[in-house]
């Protein structure tokens, strides 16, 4: 019987093997030279091999039909094939030739921040086109605002002047920018502020948003997000641009862009973008057809030109802002240079006070605006922040080898600027230090100039290696980077300044930062459809504060910090067309300059740490595409706002142990017919401190009062946000677009205090866009924005402070007072934004 059973087995294993195909052939290049190691796919069966020496492979086929063969090398690009096994069986010889890839240099720029097509990472990608279909004045936060997660904020009310945005509640301090690999973010405070680079999206390529930890970057931390913008573009052929915009309250926008295009270039190929790694889901071509176009070289040179002013939706919140970029870049066959300048200068009259609560749902009184209101009369005209920073660039991108890369890049980032306030009736000697003879007055109305002048350079660099089967790719990268800030304040004017020199200096302190960070990031296909990811970085910082803050106190701190920051991950090709992936990602982040400064001495901050875990799936279809991701950031020792105060009553940030956001998105677009498109996202989540206690201040004693919450919410974080648009495209280039966003309530602070509720709204917007060519220019097109067409009343940010008395009622004195209940009251400064208001732009390509 044991003879019998083994004879069948070897009849029908030995059936299997004659009836099956053999798929077999050489991979070369287009000369006709073997590619040894090449890497070998059968789409449907999701078999896999490697070419040996001689460039030979060989697949067994177990069943006859219609298949794909994908063949890929490192510096070449990756084919797709037609391979057709009859049902007789034998050998089918399919030989792949597979043209030279062009080395896009430029893209060496960005690729060591970002995250790739195999990182296990939740991220999002916009390109140019997506950009300037937004880009009418507004600043670049409002332009993404359709993003998954993403809740933003004006202080003018209108998206122009001081904006902010969050992603998943993270605030702008744990965000982390960087413009071409360099960082963005400012090291003192670790925030961005968009208002002092104007238009800086109509010089953008494009963008990439990371959720979460992400993959390594430099500069801040990135404790919730991270946002890269990429500004290095080569353009082969000579452009120019203007566009305009008219809109409510006065906005006016005017960009001039022109760019040179490649000169000096002995090659007359056209160097696209899209030139790269043709995609699984390309089309299906023969290998014979594919002919690639030398590397282009010459000198290029770009540039822009934009003023944007806007009276704002506050009163009097108007904003005056220039800007300018200009990039030269000179390309050889193997190595690239750019030099990058680009500089913005604003004047925006100060809005960040909030309207007062009491006002915030009167029709005329809700664009209240205090800011200049304590001079006698009328406001002061010059309560304004003016500031210029310009930046300096220079990057350079070598091909070393066919596998290995070099991207080096230096910056300097100048910065000086004040803000200016009129103040009444202010103490010489006590608020400014400022000392008179014992007869002199002291009281006086004053104006008042903060300075800060910061310098800030450092440089960057990454070296990319690609295994030839490309199953392998590793960076090794890092930066060091310097800051050094001036802060001081001065009395510019006053009623009386008995014997005080002018520009009296009342204050002057300095700070230091050094940030030096190294990382490796490696990713190895451990088969043709799963993929790992592993990357170690090391960030030591340095803060060295010397001098006087602005309440007069003498402040001298100095701290270092080590971080490890590892992540890793595993990406899985389900199919063809769908991917899953799960990642783990530890983040450190330091202290800012005003948590040393304003902490008393027995209250040092310390750093907070994030555990970051990402599980997601992509479907990529022919009509629709899908993701949908579940995200957990477990925190230790995360910096909030309690209530507490130091000793001149100034709030300060305390770690809090314990503290957690957990939450599903869901993305997708649709094509529902030819002319048709939704495009949508949704975020559910919950954002917790567990155990988290208050500090009210008491009135009546002069001390505070703590309160103990249990879990509580962590402020401007809601549990529930969706986005949706409806594009319709009746025929050419019309195109109609409806969008809505929703966003759920949130609290201002970490009480979860219903008196602290930021009322849920919901925010719709019609979009119109026109385009043709005439015979003048290559492209005109108009594009009319109605924002907030049902004309909802919201608020989309708000600040809160809440002590308690029984003696005092503060209500009738000052119209940010509230009542809770008892003998506790608060001051809510609430941040409307604009009703149905609009914007038109015109834009003439040449």
């Amino acid at each position: 019987m044991k003879k019998l059973l083994l004879a069948g087995m070897y009849l029908l294993i030995s059936n299997f093997i004659i009836s099956q195909t053999q798929l077999s052939g050489k991979i070369t290049d287009m000369q006709g030279r073997s590619l040894p190691g090449a890497s070998v796919v059968l789409l449907e069966t999701r078999q896999g091999t490697v070419a040996d020496e001689q460039g030979n492979y060989r697949i067994a086929v177990a069943r006859p039909g219609a298949y794909t063969l994908r063949a890929s090398y490192v510096g070449f690009e990756e084919t797709a094939v037609a391979a057709n096994v009859a049902e007789d069986g034998g050998t089918v010889v399919l030989n792949v030739r597979l043209p030279e890839r062009v080395l896009l240099l430029d893209v060496l720029t960005v690729q060591a921040t970002r995250a790739g097509e195999r990182s296990p990472f939740t991220y999002s990608s916009i390109g140019k086109a997506a950009l300037e279909s937004r880009n009418l004045g507004q600043d670049l936060p409002y332009l993404l605002d359709a993003t998954p997660s993403v809740v933003v904020t004006s202080d003018a009310g209108a998206g122009v002047g001081y904006t902010g945005l969050r992603i998943r509640g993270t605030d702008p301090t744990r965000i982390n920018v960087t413009i071409n690999g360099i960082p963005l973010n400012d090291a003192e405070s670790q925030a961005v502020f968009w208002v002092d680079l104007p238009d800086i999206a109509a010089s953008t390529e494009d963008l990439q948003i990371q959720r979460g930890v992400g993959t390594s970057t430099n500069g801040a931390g990135a404790f919730g997000g991270t946002i890269n913008l990429n500004t290095a573009k080569l353009h082969d052929l000579p452009y120019g641009e203007f566009s305009g915009t008219l809109g409510s309250f006065g906005t006016r926008k005017a960009t001039v862009q022109f760019g040179t295009g490649l000169l000096f270039s002995p090659q007359s190929a056209v160097h696209s973008p899209e030139s790269g790694v043709h995609s699984p889901q390309s089309s299906v071509h023969s290998p014979e057809s594919a002919v690639s176009s030398p590397q282009p070289s010459g000198f290029s040179l770009d540039g822009r030109l934009s003023r944007i002013v806007s009276d704002g939706y506050i009163d009097r919140a108007g904003v005056d802002l220039k800007s300018f970029y200009l990039s030269a870049a000179w390309l050889g066959k193997k190595s690239a240079l750019r030099a990058n300048v680009f500089s913005g200068h604003e004047v925006t009259y100060q809005a960040w006070n909030g309207v007062p609560a009491q006002w915030v749902d009167d029709a005329k009184l809700r664009t209240f605006n205090v800011s200049g209101t304590e001079k006698p009369g009328t406001p002061h005209d010059n309560e304004v922040d003016d500031y210029t920073q310009t930046h300096y660039q220079l990057i350079f991108n070598r091909e070393l080898t066919r596998n290995w890369n070099l991207n080096l890049a230096g910056h300097y980032t100048r910065g000086y600027g004040f803000f200016e306030q009129y103040k009444a009736r202010q103490d010489l000697n006590a608020d400014y230090g400022a000392v008179t003879c014992d007869t002199c007055p002291h009281i006086s109305d004053v104006i008042r100039r903060r300075w800060l002048g910061n310098d800030f350079f450092g440089g960057t660099w990454a070296l990319h290696f690609q295994k030839n089967n490309q199953r392998l790719q590793a960076t090794l990268g890092g930066a060091w980077n310097q800051y050094l800030g001036e802060h001081f304040g001065e009395l510019v004017w006053g009623q009386v300044l008995p014997g005080l020199p002018p520009n009296f200096r009342y204050y002057e302190g300095r700070g230091g930062k050094t940030d030096f960070n190294v990382f490796t990031k490696i990713s190895n296909s451990f088969t043709p459809f799963l993929h790992g990811f592993l990357d170690l970085q090391y960030r030591r910082v340095g803060h060295d504060i010397t001098g006087t803050d602005n309440d007069l106190r003498e402040v001298r701190a100095s701290a270092d910090y080590d971080f490890f920051n590892p992540k890793a991950g595993l990406l899985l090709d389900v199919r063809d067309n769908a991917t899953a992936y799960v990642s783990f990602a530890v983040g450190h982040r330091e202290p800012n300059r005003d948590d040393f400064t304003d902490a008393p001495a027995n209250a040092r901050p310390q750093p907070e740490r994030l555990y970051n875990t990402e599980a997601g799936f992509r479907l990529r279809q022919t009509k629709s595409t899908w993701s949908v991701n579940l995200y957990q950031m477990l925190y230790k020792n995360q910096l909030v706002l309690t209530g507490n105060i130091n000793d001149v009553g100034a709030a300060i940030r305390r770690n809090v142990p314990g503290s957690y956001r957990l939450g599903l998105e869901v993305a997708g677009s649709v094509e529902l017919s030819e002319k048709l498109h939704f495009d949508g996202n949704a975020t559910l989540s919950q954002n917790k401190i567990k155990n988290f206690t208050e500090y009210v201040d008491n009135w009546d004693t002069g001390g505070q009062d703590a309160l103990e919450h249990g879990t509580t919410d962590i402020a401007f974080s809601p549990n529930f946000m969706a986005f949706g648009k409806l594009r319709f495209q009746p025929f050419g280039q019309l195109e109609l677009a409806l969008s809505g966003k929703y966003v759920g309530s949130q609290f201002m602070d970490n009480t979860s205090n219903e008196n602290a509720l930021l009322s849920a709204y919901f925010v719709s917007g019609l979009q119109v866009r026109y385009a043709w060519k005439p015979a003048f220019a290559e492209e005109v097109s108009l594009n009319f924005l109605l924002d907030n067409l049902l004309g909802a009343r919201y608020s989309s940010n708000a600040w809160i402070y809440r002590y308690t008395s029984a003696s005092y009622d503060g209500r009738p004195d000052d119209p940010y007072t509230r009542f809770e209940g008892g003998n506790t009251y608060n001051l809510t400064g609430y941040y409307p934004q604009a009703g149905r208001n609009f914007l038109l732009g015109v834009a003439v390509k040449f």
